[in-house]
């Protein structure tokens, strides 16, 4: 997440004090007057050299976010067919959207924190293959694993027992991919190196894998984890990693929702530095069992001013699942009563509900200034 001194200063450097302006008024800032990637300074300057550590591997290390990312759909739209690139008015547009997106988080909202990017890339999706952009579909077996628990308290349940909740509502883990794809806040990751492993830090549920870079064998095929056993090695400038001892239990989606994978899966990932503050990030998916085909994700993950990692103090005994099982009796209550007095039953709360502006009638109660009410 950004500090409150880096938004202002972001503020002030990228939107030149635009708070008031309506969005479509905007003007976009000088950086992303072009693709972020075309920028790149492996691109651009023949005398760039890949920073490399005092033991010669190529540098990684540092504080990472896909907040760039934002703009860039999952899967592409139809009407780009196999173009991974978007026109000067394509980008344009998006451009323009991704300035009001930064101008309304720094300018206009207030409790829930919604990260933004200060770059613009031209990518049509971060799918990349196959080559439509598309997440594959799945198989039979993969579609017969979807249960209400994918959406967790983003659905409408029920919420009988702690299966019903996913774990990015438990505070487990949100997965290798779900940890990488861009949401609405808690987009970083920090990176470390030493000469025999890489360490990957999640802002977000607070996961850590320790990569190694040895030939040590990949663990028993009867243990199985939520992020698996990983194993890296240095292809040319190209850190590459290979994930498997994978358990069922996470999904390919946003915070790590969705339907399950199988136990199948490998992920191989492949981070390259094309920038001092950009590193080209992919990730491929083999999950025979689940999908029909395997699919790869780009990222550019790119370093931000003032982005720091902040704890993330969520954990599985913090008292959200304990909270939401026993308003899902109060509300199994409501509806009985509804029912017996022949009216209509309530509806139950749900995880984008809550965010909603209070009701006509609700009770208000004042945390702060008074006059913040008025």
């Amino acid at each position: 997440m950004k500090t409150f001194n880096a938004i202002l200063g972001t503020s002030i450097l990228l939107a030149a004090g635009m708070s008031g302006i309506q969005a479509q008024d905007l003007s976009v800032a000088v950086s992303r007057s072009a693709p972020a990637e075309s920028t790149a300074a492996s691109r651009n300057d023949t005398n760039w050299q890949m920073p490399r550590t005092s033991w010669g591997h190529p540098n990684v290390e540092g504080i990472w976010t896909s907040d760039d990312m934002r703009g860039v759909p999952t899967n592409r739209q139809s009407q780009f067919g196999e173009r991974t690139s978007l026109s000067e008015e394509e980008f344009a547009e998006r451009a323009s959207r991704d300035q009001a997106g930064m101008d309304r988080a720094v300018n206009s909202e207030t409790f829930l924190r919604n990260e933004y990017g200060v770059r613009t890339f031209g990518y049509t999706s971060l799918v990349i293959d196959p080559p439509d952009g598309r997440i594959p579909e799945m198989t039979a077996i993969g579609k017969s694993r979807a249960a209400t628990r994918d959406r967790g308290t983003f659905g409408n349940g029920p919420f009988n027992t702690v299966e019903d909740f996913t774990n990015y509502d438990r505070c487990i883990t949100r997965g290798i991919v779900g940890s990488v794809l861009p949401v609405l806040y808690g987009n970083g990751m920090r990176i470390t190196q030493t000469p025999d492993s890489v360490v990957i830090s999640y802002e977000m549920i607070h996961d850590t894998r320790i990569i190694t870079l040895d030939d040590k064998p990949f663990l028993d095929e009867r243990i199985r984890q939520y992020m698996g056993s990983s194993r890296g090695y240095w292809d040319g400038d190209s850190l590459v990693i290979e994930t498997r001892n994978l358990n069922d239990k996470t999904s390919i989606g946003g915070n790590g929702n969705g339907t399950r994978h199988s136990v199948e899966m490998v992920i191989t990932e492949r981070m390259t530095r094309v920038d001092d503050e950009m590193i080209d990030y992919f990730i491929t998916v083999d999950d025979p069992l689940t999908y029909t085909a395997p699919f790869t994700f780009r990222f550019t993950i790119t370093d931000q001013p003032g982005y720091q990692l902040y704890e993330y103090s969520c954990h599985e005994g913090n008292g959200a699942v304990g909270h939401t099982l026993s308003g899902e009796r109060a509300w199994d209550t409501q509806v009985a009563e509804a029912v017996a007095r022949g009216e209509e039953p309530p509806a139950r709360a749900s995880g984008f509900s809550i965010y909603a502006s209070p009701q006509e009638g609700a009770e208000i109660i004042s945390i702060g200034d008074e006059d913040a009410l008025d």
